[in-house]
C-alpha cells in the first residue's frame, strides 16, 4: 500500500491509497466510501487487501466532498462526486492495463452506479456495498430510476438488517437491471457491514470475479 495523488487543472483531485498486488495485474478497482466516512474505513481496507491479494490493483480514494472537508455529509453536489470518480478511474487506467472496475460503500456505491448509468463505457463492472436503496423508513423514495440504464455486470453486497433497504426490496430492485447481476446477502449485518467484515471482503471478491465473466443472476447467502 502506498499514498496516491493525481491532480490536473480544472479537474477534481484524486487522493487516497494504492494497493498493488505482488505480481502483474491485468485488472484494477477504484474503491470509495459512504456519506459519513472516508477511504480509511475498515471495510474498504479489508476489501482492498482481499482484491490486491488476488492480483487486482486497487485505488482506495476519497470523494471530492470529503477532500473539501474532513467531516460531515455531502453538501448536495453529487455531480462533482461522480466527476471525481471518473477522474479516479482515468488516473488508475493510466497506470494499470486491462479491465477496470468501480466500487463504493453506500453513497459512494450509489454515485458509482449513477456514473455507470450515465456512461456505460466508464468501467467494466460495479461492486456495490450496502447500496442505499431508500432513506430509512422511507420506502416510497426508491433510488432505482437509473437501474434500467445499467449495461455492465453489478454485484450487490447487502446486510439483512440494513435500514436503507430490505433483502426483499433488493431482490425486487435488481430485476430492473438487464445486465448480469448478483446479490450477496449477509445475514445479521447492518448498513456498515461490520459484522463479518473480513468474510464479506472474501465473499465479495470470489463472487465478483465470477460475475465479471457474465454469470447469470444468482443470490448467494452468507451466514
Amino acid at each position: 500500500m502506498e499514498p496516491f495523488a493525481s491532480e490536473r487543472p480544472d479537474q477534481p483531485p484524486v487522493r487516497g491509497y494504492l494497493h498493488r498486488p505482488a505480481g502483474d495485474s491485468r485488472r484494477s478497482l477504484v474503491l470509495t466510501h459512504g456519506a459519513g466516512s472516508n477511504c480509511n474505513a475498515p471495510l474498504l481496507i479489508r476489501v482492498a487487501e482481499a482484491f490486491a491479494s488476488a492480483g487486482t490493483t486497487v485505488l482506495r480514494c476519497d470523494l471530492p466532498f470529503r477532500l473539501a472537508r474532513p467531516h460531515g455529509p455531502p453538501p448536495g453536489n453529487s455531480a462533482q462526486d461522480r466527476a471525481g470518480l471518473r477522474r479516479a478511474v482515468d488516473a488508475l487506467r493510466e497506470i494499470t492495463p486491462g479491465r477496470i472496475f468501480l466500487s463504493g460503500h453506500s453513497y459512494g456505491g450509489r454515485q458509482a452506479s449513477m456514473l455507470a448509468a450515465e456512461d456505460p463505457n466508464v468501467v467494466d463492472a460495479l461492486l456495490l456495498l450496502s447500496y442505499p436503496l431508500h432513506p430509512p423508513n422511507r420506502p416510497d423514495q426508491m433510488r432505482t430510476a437509473h437501474f434500467p440504464k445499467l449495461k455492465i455486470p453489478v454485484l450487490f453486497v447487502h446486510g439483512s438488517h440494513d435500514p436503507f433497504g430490505s433483502l426483499d426490496e433488493m431482490r425486487a430492485s435488481v430485476k430492473l437491471i438487464a445486465a448480469p447481476v448478483e446479490l450477496v446477502a449477509i445475514e445479521g449485518a447492518g448498513h456498515d457491514l461490520i459484522r463479518g467484515a473480513r468474510d464479506v471482503a472474501g465473499q465479495a471478491l470470489a463472487t465478483f470475479l465470477r460475475l465479471v465473466d457474465r454469470a447469470p443472476f444468482v443470490e448467494k447467502a452468507m451466514d
